[in-house]
């Protein structure tokens, strides 16, 4: 199985460069960087599924040009808006490709949702803490930001979580962001990967569910997961937990 990188001098695409070359069943045949020319590269290569571990502008290019050379795009790249998931969505449909687009590729951190969402209906409130390294671009991450939609609607909107806002912020934005009545909270510093905690609380409890990213090589086994189960079958995926059948 034909398989290529964008984004493989980055943190996360090394990784999976070295692991896909190192994978008996797949011939890893190469990767793109931002100024290739990436049309000529997947005409050449014939890969026939390109992961991509770019930025949010340069993602979406990259998916489409390699729908359209018939490889189904494996995308781990944050930041992307609905409406660019929606594109891509499409255009798998139309080419007759699978494809995935997921915020996270960390079986731990999908099973992490997966709790959480068990735990939703059964508190009153619930906020989110998640920690990055220093040069992780967008705030609040994909992760959390998909976890804080699912809690919301886990727990419907005639029952809300409360978020109580403090009568008085001394330094903006203390708080944290809000989706869904949800806060989320971001840290970046140097020495992190990519950790996140989902902490809900009712009067005298609260229950702590995280999951901690030691290496970039925990995102090794979902993307290798994804890479076969896209290949094999026409399907659009907007999450690992549907390949994991999580939901």
């Amino acid at each position: 199985m034909k398989v290529a990188v964008a984004g493989y001098r980055g943190k996360v695409g090394s990784v999976l460069a070295a692991a896909l070359a190192a994978e008996p069943e797949m011939d890893y045949v190469g990767g793109v960087t931002r100024g290739d020319d990436l049309a000529s590269f997947l005409h050449e290569k014939r890969p026939q599924a390109l992961v991509d571990f770019t930025r949010p502008s340069e993602a979406v290019h990259n998916a489409l040009a390699a729908i359209a050379a018939g490889a189904a795009p494996v995308v781990g790249t944050t930041g992307l808006s609905s409406a660019d998931i929606d594109k891509i969505e499409t255009a798998c449909h139309e080419k007759k490709v699978g494809g995935i687009v997921a915020p996270n590729f960390a079986v731990g951190a999908v099973l992490m949702m997966h709790l959480a969402d068990i735990a939703a209906p059964h508190f009153d409130a619930a906020e989110i803490i998640e920690l990055h390294h220093a040069g992780k671009l967008d705030a609040p991450s994909g992760t959390a930001l998909s976890t804080a939609r699912r809690l919301a609607t886990r727990r419907g909107t005639d029952r809300p979580f409360a978020h109580r806002k403090a009568e008085k912020e001394t330094l903006a934005g203390t708080r944290g962001g809000e989706e869904g009545n949800v806060a989320v909270h971001s840290v970046r510093l140097p020495g992190f990967v990519a950790d996140q905690e989902v902490i809900f609380g009712l009067p005298g409890q609260t229950l702590t569910i995280a999951h901690r990213t030691t290496s970039r090589e925990a995102y090794v086994p979902g993307v290798l997961l994804a890479i076969r189960r896209v290949t094999s079958e026409p399907r659009f995926f907007r999450a690992l937990d549907e390949l994991l059948g999580l939901r």
